[in-house]
């Protein structure tokens, strides 16, 4: 039985239910390549065999900082081509050079590219839906899967040795019965799942660190990027891989929306993109995110300050906290809810700490009780909030169970989640001297 609490707007806080997010039991598609996926059930304290290559993996000489860029965005039809989608790549477009970067230095595809059409859709003078050209500097074309293949390519002959930094904002579609293999929706009716995504990736060099960030619908099914034919039964690839996604598998995200005000955008790479270079939308001063003080900001501090900042009903996960979250047992659960907070938090590193303490604060909880007895006093008003208690259940559960793997994991399943978190510290190319220009004012953000 499921049991949680509910919000006045109806979300469940699914604290005590029996997976998170990725963790969910997908459906094959198929018959025949069901019996290669794992059904786990949520009630099952069996240690599951797990999915680890037979030797380690090479570890990262040092974490990846990108050098070779790709947005992809855009609603696959007018309709759901949304003027935020094409604000995101402007303020992309912003950070990079927030950071010293060149904008022309990331290939840009969005939509219907560069043939004039009006295809973007705003709400104009008294509300009404109207369409537009594409205004991005530096597009390249139409967010195509063929451009996708073509960019690949490209890199492997031209780049092979480039960290690459892939950015996607537009819409996801959820595979009902394969949750794990969710899909990007594509200009011209184009689609892109999971295990295309990584099979396609195959072509670049197996030592070429990949990072994504994704804010689209269900897509914390990216996370499985990391696993051979997108197969968390499977060991994961050669290749570093690891990404940052908007919210779990089975939920959508928001931040799509026709309004033309960038002051109001609310979504998880506004937020990211802010915590990573230090300047928000409007070209506010933030607070920064560097959290362990090593003078950089790291993709896995933006991630941490995104779960904070972001007013949403949103679940941010990335791939460690993924994979992590698959190994969750019913007696995990029952320590890591019934132990005080503040006890559990103690061996996070620091971004978790910061994640944890922030959010305690805003749902105004006593870090000295635990998770469950916090909740028993617990009074959500809005899904934003009920979000904020899922994030914060989540957080737990990724300190808890990688501490637990650190003291008992076996070392192949260590030297995988180390290599993730690797990837994940990875952050992007600053010249030297480089600093972001903003205006003096500092963004109300979490903290």
């Amino acid at each position: 039985m499921r049991r949680g609490l509910r919000a006045k707007s109806g979300v469940v806080v699914l604290w005590w239910m029996g997976m998170l997010g990725c963790a969910g039991a997908p459906i094959s598609e198929d018959t025949e390549y069901a019996a290669e996926w794992p059904v786990p059930s949520p009630e099952d304290d069996k240690e599951a065999e797990e999915a680890e290559p037979v030797s380690p993996l090479a570890s990262l000489v040092a974490p990846p900082r990108a050098s070779n860029f790709l947005v992809l965005g855009g609603g696959g039809e007018p309709s759901s081509n949304e003027i935020a989608l094409e604000k995101n790549v402007r303020y992309f477009q912003r950070t990079l050079e927030a950071h010293g970067l060149a904008p022309a230095s990331a290939t840009v595809y969005f939509a219907n590219g560069n043939d004039g059409q009006a295809t973007v859709r705003y709400l104009g003078e008294g509300a009404r839906e109207q369409f537009k050209a594409l205004e991005i500097p530096h597009l390249k074309g139409p967010a195509t899967l063929e451009h996708f293949l073509e960019w690949v390519e490209q890199s492997a002959r031209d780049t092979p040795q480039q960290p690459v930094f892939i950015y996607f904002t537009g819409h996801g579609g959820l595979n009902g019965r394969h949750r794990n293999n969710n899909h990007l929706a594509l200009w011209e009716g184009d689609s892109l799942t999971v295990r295309a995504f990584g099979l396609f990736l195959n072509r670049l060099p197996s030592t070429t660190p990949v990072v994504t960030v994704m804010s689209q619908c269900y897509a914390g099914s990216f996370a499985n990027f990391i696993y051979q034919d997108a197969n968390p039964k499977r060991p994961v690839v050669a290749q570093p891989r690891c990404g940052f996604f908007a919210t779990v598998d089975y939920l959508p995200s928001v931040g799509c929306t026709p309004e033309v005000d960038e002051a109001d955008y609310k979504d998880y790479s506004s937020s990211f993109f802010a915590g990573l270079s230090g300047l928000g939308r409007t070209g506010k001063v933030v607070t920064s995110a560097d959290y362990d003080g090593d003078g950089r900001v790291s993709y896995a501090e933006a991630h941490a300050f995104a779960k904070v900042d972001g007013e949403t009903t949103d679940l941010p996960i990335s791939t460690s906290e993924s994979w992590l979250q698959r190994r969750v047992k019913r007696r995990d659960r029952s320590r890591l809810t019934s132990a005080p907070i503040q006890e559990v938090m103690r061996s996070g590193r620091p971004a978790q700490r910061y994640v944890v303490e922030s959010l305690v604060r805003k749902l105004g909880l006593l870090p000295g009780l635990s998770l469950r007895d916090n909740f028993k006093l617990l009074k959500l008003e809005t899904d934003e909030s009920a979000a904020y208690a899922e994030r914060l259940y989540m957080e737990l559960l990724n300190i808890g169970m990688e501490e637990k793997l650190r003291t008992s994991g076996s070392p192949q399943a260590l030297a995988v989640f180390e290599r993730l978190l690797q990837c994940e510290n990875g952050s992007w190319d600053r010249p030297p001297g480089a600093v972001p220009v903003a205006t003096p004012e500092v963004e109300a953000t979490a903290q």
